[in-house]
């Protein structure tokens, strides 16, 4: 059987995981991109979380389709998963908001005060009610795409050509997949930017084991703990495809948002801020487009790490083995 000849332009999630299925089918694959360095674009941004059930408030049900594929691959290869799921809280002047938040979603338990406290103690007698979200995962973006960048180079034999602004056009391959994001919107007419803002913390006055989403009046925050004491606080949804800095509105607000979950962290240091622009189609669904020997996987949304296993398995099939899968190809 001949060996197949595969182009990847992109190295953030979706670039690495369908370079990663693809090798482990047996494809010979180079990945591009225009940056040195891996994933520096929203796969570098993003929170981690593994919360298919949560993302169902506001979600179509193929997004949990999807997440609860890519919860097991990342479960299966990448080693730092961590498996304490997820918490959502909201003060008792919300608690409207927090039946809402369960109406719209499963498989958690609803907790009172005492549990809550008793998942994260920094957090008692803050809280009179919670969601707890067991099965639910969290990871860190930048570990994962290290790890997956570093198993494809030295264990399967992917190579980077990390240089350059290559099109997926001009490349010569039995297949080419754009994994681009939003810098593939020349192409795609119909891909809009939702810009994303987040900051990073450090605080060792407080210690979570788990993310927690505060169900915000203004802004509904997210609070993922890292290494080292730092916390990574998200995200802002902005219909812009301005990739500038954070704005000082979104700032504060995610400041005051994270200091109403808990006041150390109005003491927190600072450590990091960033932005990106989120690819996203007007359903904020995820396509994979073919165009002759081109696949375009994109339109990930605010889904990045729940999604890119999953489809870039469906694309690694198509490519692969000719298979169709209707529900994305759209």
């Amino acid at each position: 059987m001949t060996t197949k000849d595969i182009a990847i332009v992109g190295s953030g999630v979706m670039g690495l995981t369908a370079a990663h299925q693809l090798a482990l089918r047996g494809a010979r694959v180079t990945l591009y991109d225009r940056n040195r360095d891996v994933g520096r674009g929203c796969s570098w941004w993003a929170g981690g979380m593994l919360a298919l059930w949560c993302e169902m408030e506001s979600a179509e049900p193929l997004i949990g389709e999807l997440g609860l594929e890519s919860l097991s691959y990342w479960r299966e290869h990448f080693p730092h998963v961590i498996n304490k799921g997820s918490l959502v809280v909201a003060p008792p002047r919300d608690t409207p908001d927090l039946k809402r938040f369960a109406a719209r979603t499963s498989h958690f338990e609803v907790i009172d005060g005492k549990r809550v406290a008793a998942l994260e103690p920094d957090l008692a007698g803050r809280f009179e009610t919670g969601l707890f979200f067991e099965k639910e995962a969290h990871l860190d973006p930048r570990k994962a795409l290290g790890f997956l960048s570093e198993r494809l180079q030295k264990d399967l034999g992917v190579r980077f050509v990390m240089e350059g602004d290559v099109r997926p056009e001009a490349l010569d391959a039995d297949h080419v997949l754009d994994c681009r994001g939003f810098e593939a919107r020349d192409v795609l007419p119909d891909l809009r930017g939702v810009k994303g803002e987040m900051l990073i913390v450090r605080t060792s006055e407080i210690s979570f084991a788990r993310p927690i989403r505060l169900l915000h009046p203004r802004i509904p925050v997210y609070i993922v703990p890292r290494d080292d004491h730092h916390f990574m606080v998200g995200a802002t949804m902005i219909e812009s495809s301005d990739q500038s800095r954070i704005s000082a509105r979104s700032m504060v607000e995610l400041l005051n948002a994270a200091y109403a979950l808990h006041p150390s962290f109005g003491e927190a240091e600072i450590i990091e801020t960033g932005t990106d622009v989120r690819p996203a189609f007007p359903d904020n669904l995820p396509r994979i487009r073919r165009d002759g020997k081109i696949l375009r996987l994109n339109g990930l949304y605010r889904h990045g790490y729940l999604g890119a296993p999953a489809l870039t398995r469906r694309a690694a099939e198509i490519v692969m083995e000719g298979k169709t899968f209707p529900e994305v190809e759209r």
